[in-house]
């Protein structure tokens, strides 16, 4: 039983993409993430060095996965039993920080007691987060406006929306650059109007698997408790569902009780929780 580690994503694909369709709820960051380095380029989360792998039990299918693109943390599936070590000692050979990880708890937990007791490296909780799949659409009482589309004509107030996005969330770099335009490109960015005004967005990324992943969405400080995010997240949930997706799913940051409160009442179930574990020498 070993880990394999390449910088090449079509290779690992090759061997983990079944894996990941396997389950494609589960999987939607690293498909969602494959599909935009597929189509915008290797360097399209804003650093070189990514970094992909997977686990195989002995000549059986995958069973584990990771997938770190710089600047963000490590992403890792489910680990079965005693991947986690084999794993801090394979990136430590190779000479790559994971710089964090993101993963379901106890599987963070695993690799962050693995690599503290290698490096020495001390483990931070940067978030806690929720994954939920929409079961039946339950549209809330809508606000007064609209939804529409973005388009080129948006583009700087939504790099201004999405660089405050980040900056409040705290929880990563802060959109690399062209994520807007490409967004725009295939129609992934909603805004809500009210009066002709945009008071807030929802994103969407590309399909993958069948499975689309709603995010960002943000409402500016002086246009939030008038229900402006979530008729944009109905919206663009009822257009996943309109296009044919198979699943549509989203992320909450379990300290936002508002989030939280919210989603469940549009039809979206919990799936799973997952940790943002940053390491720091």
């Amino acid at each position: 039983m070993a880990w394999t580690l390449t910088g090449d994503l079509g290779e690992y694909l090759a061997a983990a993409g079944g894996f990941l369709r396997s389950e494609p709820v589960r999987h939607t960051v690293e498909l969602t993430a494959a599909e935009t380095l597929q189509t915008r380029g290797m360097a399209a989360f804003g650093s070189p060095g990514a970094l992909f792998g997977w686990w195989r039990p002995g000549t059986g299918p995958v069973a584990a996965t990771l997938f770190h693109t710089p600047p963000y943390l490590m992403l890792l599936t489910p680990l079965p039993p005693g991947a986690a070590p084999p794993l801090a000692r394979a990136l430590l050979a190779r000479g790559h920080d994971p710089l964090g990880v993101t993963a379901e708890q106890h599987d963070a937990a695993r690799f962050a007691a693995a690599w503290t007791e290698l490096t020495g490296a001390r483990a931070r909780v940067v978030r806690r987060s929720r994954l939920f799949r929409l079961g039946t659409l339950t549209p809330l009482d809508r606000p007064a406006g609209a939804a529409r589309v973005a388009t080129a004509a948006d583009r700087d107030l939504l790099n201004a929306w999405l660089t405050d996005f980040f900056a409040e969330t705290g929880d990563s770099p802060g959109p690399p650059p062209g994520t807007v335009d490409d967004e725009l490109s295939y129609g992934g960015l909603t805004l809500w109007e009210a009066g002709g005004i945009p008071v807030a967005v929802a994103g969407v990324k590309r399909p993958a698997a069948g499975v689309v992943r709603v995010g960002p969405v943000y409402t500016p400080p002086g246009q939030r408790r008038h229900g402006y995010a979530a008729a944009a997240t109905a919206a663009v949930s009822q257009a996943a569902l309109d296009a044919g997706a198979a699943g549509v799913v989203l992320f909450t940051d379990l300290a936002s009780a508002a989030s939280n409160g919210l989603y469940p009442r549009l039809g979206y179930q919990p799936v799973a929780d997952r940790v943002m574990l940053s390491f720091k020498s």
